[in-house]
């Protein structure tokens, strides 16, 4: 391995152990950060109109712009972090709306794609792996989405939600399938070098804010997750952790509430 990259790859891993070996400032009594810095006393302000003002207002266009404004604003309205779910399983077509929606290919250009996530030069350095508990028309397994084919290939059958469960830290809970990342960080430093990093990052978080919404048009909840056992789940997925790592993941259900 290349050892200019090996304090950004150590950068994008859980590390969540250093939660505990170094105190924190919170946890040593000391004061919260504000939220935000206050306006200086001599600063211009300019109060901007309620966001359900900006909305209707959007009503009043083309009928397709105005479902459109109605269907984004009630999502971003409802979007929450939901940690308890039903025991339902989800549908084969719910899992492929949700699939799409995180890494979906729009157009395939052959040695680059245009998805529907945006990626710094379009360099997409994430696999989607899927563990399938209960999934209608699913073998309980682990998969890996092929998003250039929407499909996914099994990589390991059988229910092992336990080994699962350890390397999330106990927050698989009830859940049908989990959607996991890993990273794969060449692909962006290809072209970026050390600069791929932050690349790196920001593309699961666009990618996880996308299932987020996705899960909240479906009726659908989810909950992501950044504290795990970063050599557990990369033994899980069967990654190398060096060349391909875990990075995030987001159990998904019918929430219970």
């Amino acid at each position: 391995m290349d050892e200019r990259y090996l304090q950004g790859r150590h950068f994008l891993k859980s590390n969540w152990h250093l939660v505990k070996e170094l105190q924190s400032d919170q946890s040593r009594g000391l004061p919260v950060p504000p939220q935000e810095f206050p306006p200086e006393e001599d600063d211009s302000v300019v109060a901007l109109p309620p966001v359900d003002d900006v909305y209707l207002g959007q009503t009043a266009g083309p009928a397709s712009s105005a479902a459109a404004a109605s269907v984004l604003h009630a999502l971003l309205k409802s979007r929450k972090s939901r940690r308890a779910f039903q025991p339902e399983p989800l549908s084969l077509q719910e899992l492929s709306y949700l699939l799409w929606s995180c890494e979906g290919v729009r157009e395939n250009k052959g040695k680059f794609s245009f998805r529907t996530t945006p990626s710094g030069g379009a360099r997409h350095p994430l696999d989607v792996y899927l563990f399938a508990r209960r999934v209608e028309g699913l073998k309980p397994g682990l998969y890996r989405y092929l998003p250039l084919e929407h499909s996914l290939v099994l990589e390991r059958e059988g229910d092992d939600s336990a080994a699962l469960d350890d390397a999330l830290m106990g927050q698989l809970r009830r859940a049908p399938c989990v959607v996991l990342w890993a990273a794969v960080p060449y692909r962006s430093e290809w072209r970026y070098g050390k600069a791929a990093d932050k690349l790196v990052a920001l593309d699961a978080g666009h990618s996880c804010q996308n299932l987020y919404l996705a899960c909240e048009a479906l009726g659908l909840g989810t909950c992501a997750i950044g504290a795990y056992d970063q050599k557990k789940l990369d033994d899980y997925l069967d990654l190398d952790g060096e060349e391909m790592f875990a990075m995030y993941a987001a159990p998904v259900g019918k929430p219970a509430e």
